[in-house]
């Protein structure tokens, strides 16, 4: 946390900015209180130093309290970015630079390479896309069990 602010310092000529975002990737799990508690150490920490300029664009943005702090702007929310999340992910499986695997978290790891040797191509890798995009927005909307599938970027 201390990094990211000082580099954003560094570079205040600039209009260096550290935005805070929260990775609340499951919201309805998420605890309040535990978000007021980051939110209240990142306070602390940054405690002393001077906070970021706002400019004309975020000077008609009125900041609850919740988004007072030393970093730039009101807090973002990985929720609140959803929908651009998945239109991305739907646009990358359309272009077939991502795919639904099945493989485990185990199977991943014995299909990784290492420095010396090279790894091994998922068997799901090659899936069409339709049915790609079946399966995700399948995912989406809750048909299979936590960790049934994940997406992945083709690399």
């Amino acid at each position: 946390v201390s990094f990211n602010f000082a580099v954003a310092r560094a570079f205040s000529a600039g209009k260096g900015r550290c935005h805070m975002r929260l990775d609340d990737t499951n919201p309805t799990k998420e605890d309040e209180e535990y978000v007021k508690s980051i939110l209240e150490d990142v306070r602390w920490i940054q405690r002393g130093c001077p906070p970021f300029d706002v400019d004309d664009a975020v000077d008609d943005v009125e900041l609850s309290e919740e988004d007072r702090g030393p970093w730039y702007g009101p807090v973002r929310k990985t929720s609140d970015y959803f929908s651009l999340i998945y239109d991305a992910a739907i646009h990358l499986i359309e272009r077939g630079e991502a795919f639904v695997d099945e493989l485990t978290a185990e199977e991943m790891r014995e299909y990784r390479g290492t420095l010396t040797e090279v790894g091994k191509e998922s068997p799901w890798r090659n899936r069409n896309i339709e049915e790609n995009l079946e399966l995700f927005r399948g995912m989406r909307n809750g048909d299979y069990p936590e960790g049934k599938y994940v997406l992945r970027a083709k690399i």
